[in-house]
């Protein structure tokens, strides 16, 4: 968004002068420090291993992990669907999805089986959500994978809604391999990078890990609370 901004520094001045200390307006450096472990979590770790370190991680955030390449990913990702009850069908609005051979599926295949798929339109506003809350499958694509903790990263824009993760019944994050990373930490690298290049960043930035799940209550965990009651990774090999 380009604007004006009205009263930038006499508001900052009141701020810093109720906190009784002067504003501070030069750039803050960045501390270098001495011991930085967060760096140091599968730092060696290969595609491979990573991708050994989401498979258990799953199995512990109870989200099913499958493992296939782009030959196979139709098929794969038909039997998942399948599995889940089938449509409805909400998705992002995605080349990958046309890059990966997923069009014959999507606009042949289900729709001959009486499967609606619906892909987001952000002309269409309001109706995308609607779509998305009836949807019985919601399927995106992640973004960056983190291997430690099984959880999928997705950059929203007008193009990937929000609400195509969360709202339908059940849930299917397709990992290309090539996106997975030891942890939070190289993520926070790679959405600084992208800032530096571009100048911007992602209208919203979902970290999901698994289906919806709460352990608020004396620590137990419950699954399926308030969103997809079930997920499912696929990981593309695409190295």
């Amino acid at each position: 968004m380009v604007g004006t901004i009205q009263n930038r520094d006499k508001f900052l001045n009141q701020i810093a002068g109720r906190l009784e200390r002067p504003r501070i307006s030069s750039a803050v450096e960045r501390p270098t420090w001495k011991f930085q472990p967060q760096y140091e979590v599968l730092k060696d770790a290969t595609q491979d291993d990573l991708l050994e370190v989401l498979t258990e991680q799953c199995k512990k955030i109870h989200t099913n992990l499958y493992v296939t390449d782009r030959k196979d990913l139709a098929t794969t990702l038909n039997k998942v669907v399948s599995g889940y009850g089938g449509g409805p069908i909400v998705t992002w609005k995605d080349e990958r999805f046309s890059q990966w051979g997923l069009d014959p599926l999507f606009k042949q295949e289900w729709p001959s089986r009486k499967m609606e798929v619906y892909e987001w339109n952000h002309t269409k506003g309001k109706e995308n959500i609607a779509k998305a809350e009836k949807a019985n499958v919601g399927i995106t694509i992640s973004d960056i994978t983190l291997a430690e903790s099984g959880t999928v990263v997705l950059f929203s824009n007008e193009n990937k809604g929000r609400t195509v993760s969360f709202l339908p019944a059940t849930y299917i994050a397709l990992v290309p391999k090539s996106t997975l990373v030891p942890r939070i930490t190289q993520a926070a690298q790679k959405m600084r990078e992208i800032h530096k290049e571009t100048g911007h960043v992602a209208s919203c930035i979902n970290f999901i890990t698994g289906p919806s799940n709460s352990a608020d209550i004396e620590l137990n965990l419950v699954v399926g609370v308030h969103g997809p009651v079930k997920a499912s990774y696929i990981v593309i090999n695409d190295l």
